[in-house]
């Protein structure tokens, strides 16, 4: 990436987990000026703010990964947050980016974005085809809007906008609250708790049987940074592993890698949510991307971060 690597390079929301996890790739890939900002210094919703920061710093590339997200608890229980902060961040980002001349903006939205019942597994075009997923229609609709501002400015105004629609992200820096993360942290902690405490058994939400796709988030910042330099056009991209599993098979793979033999119950008292998620990735594939880390190597090394870096949090 030699042009965008002696670019300046703005990663908006550098702290979340995909955001850490671009900075982190493009460090590696020799980039020297990416710029970070955190949020107590510039708050995106902040439209006068965000129009300072692009006159100040003037970056080349945006890579738009700043966004509110939860799992299903808080996209259900707090849905005007989830509509109002994500839809703010993006207008703000996407219209100062093209008014300050930046050469490329990558958006990164969300599979959530296919409707709830779309045929699997999930292509591009069936965007906007059904109904949503009602647990999460806030997020999903603000994630609509973004892409489709990004083809907008592109349309008009020429804006060199693309946006990625990554699956089910997890890794090092996840977000491990019980009360907002989404479903493999929250195992990941769930089981963890569980084995420390020796808990006779685990009772999950739901009936165990949705099946969910899932990518490391490292695999999607590699993603990112190849389409920044390999793709330009309007469409959007999925972004996937290419192979699902069970809710239920997902808590047996995370009972192993925590190291937790007790029994897993399910209360299908619980929503599911969507039945199915799989994103068809075949647009990424035939441009050159495939990823990379299986889902028990990634469980395996995202838990081994967990007890790192949180458990010891936790205990000091």
């Amino acid at each position: 990436m030699p042009e965008m690597a002696s670019g300046r390079i703005f990663v908006a929301g550098h702290t979340g987990l995909a955001g850490s996890a671009i900075l982190r790739h493009l460090t590696a890939l020799g980039c020297r000026n990416p710029i970070t900002i955190p949020h107590r210094e510039l708050d995106l919703c902040n439209q006068a703010a965000v129009e300072r920061f692009f006159d100040y710093c003037q970056p080349d590339y945006v890579f738009l990964a700043a966004a509110k997200v939860g799992g299903i608890m808080a996209n259900a229980t707090r849905p005007a947050e989830f509509a109002y902060n994500n839809l703010a961040i993006q207008t703000n980002v996407i219209h100062s980016a093209w008014r300050h001349g930046v050469k490329k903006l990558l958006f990164l939205g969300s599979s959530c974005i296919y409707p709830r019942c779309a045929p699997q597994p999930i292509k591009e075009e069936y965007l906007l085809t059904s109904e949503l997923e009602p647990t999460n229609e806030a997020y999903a609709i603000a994630k609509i809007a973004g892409l489709k501002l990004a083809q907008a400015y592109r349309a008009q105004y020429g804006f060199s906008a693309i946006s990625l629609m990554p699956t089910n992200l997890y890794g090092p820096g996840d977000n491990f609250d019980l009360t907002s993360s989404h479903v493999l942290p929250a195992l990941l902690r769930r089981f963890h708790e569980a084995r420390r405490d020796d808990a006779p058994s685990v009772t999950l939400w739901g009936t165990g049987t949705p099946r969910r796709e899932f990518l490391h988030v490292d695999d999607l910042a590699s993603a990112a940074c190849f389409a920044m330099e390999n793709y330009d056009d309007m469409a959007p991209l999925n972004v996937g592993y290419g192979s699902d599993v069970t809710i239920a098979e997902l808590a047996g793979l995370v009972a192993r890698a925590t190291g937790y033999t007790g029994d897993i119950l399910f209360d299908d008292s619980h929503p599911d949510g969507t039945p199915r998620k799989l994103l068809d990735v075949s647009r990424m594939d035939a441009l050159g991307w495939k990823a990379s880390i299986g889902l028990e190597e990634g469980i395996a090394s995202t838990y081994a971060w967990y007890r790192e870096h949180v458990t010891r949090s936790i205990a000091a």
